[in-house]
């Protein structure tokens, strides 16, 4: 399983942040798990009023994330599914996500959590969405993450008391 050996965070004093999750539309069922995921640990977290956004597809990720890094937001949770099919488009949009989302967070300082599924088969995706018999539940992995990290910028920009 891919989620093996993943760290166990603990996450506190964040329900003042502006969280912002930016879901594709692609792949419906999916999407709406992890859109659940992510919106369900939002609210674990004391987050109440995040901002969701709907993209066409996984490709239009990056663009909208990095003018929500420029508004004030404090940390960015990005979901979608890339499938692979018959032709080289999965590793075309595959490789274009990760960059922009890693680029927008390099360049912003804002954390992007990263909640793309690039699968092999749709069953794989399925098994990371976090429906009912799902294995993980990416979403809520994504912004745990995001707000973890954007708790730890906070936490060096303060001064230590």
């Amino acid at each position: 399983m891919s989620g093996k050996g993943a760290p166990e965070l603990s996450v506190r004093n964040c329900g003042d942040l502006r969280v912002a999750v930016v879901a594709a539309q692609w792949h419906e069922k999916v999407m709406d798990g992890l859109i659940d995921g992510a919106l369900r640990a939002l609210h674990e977290l004391g987050i109440d009023e995040p901002t969701l956004l709907r993209v066409p597809g996984s490709f239009e990720l990056p663009v909208v994330a990095k003018v929500l890094a420029g508004r004030g937001y404090d940390a960015i949770v990005a979901l979608g599914v890339i499938i692979r099919g018959g032709t080289p488009h999965f590793e075309y949009v595959s490789h274009g996500v990760t960059n922009g989302l890693t680029q927008v967070a390099v360049d912003t300082g804002v954390p992007v959590g990263f909640g793309v599924l690039t699968c092999d088969t749709e069953e794989q995706a399925f098994d990371r969405a976090g429906l009912e018999g799902s294995n993980e539940d990416k979403g809520h992995e994504a912004v745990t993450a995001a707000v973890a990290t954007a708790t730890t910028l906070r936490s060096v920009s303060e001064p230590w008391r």
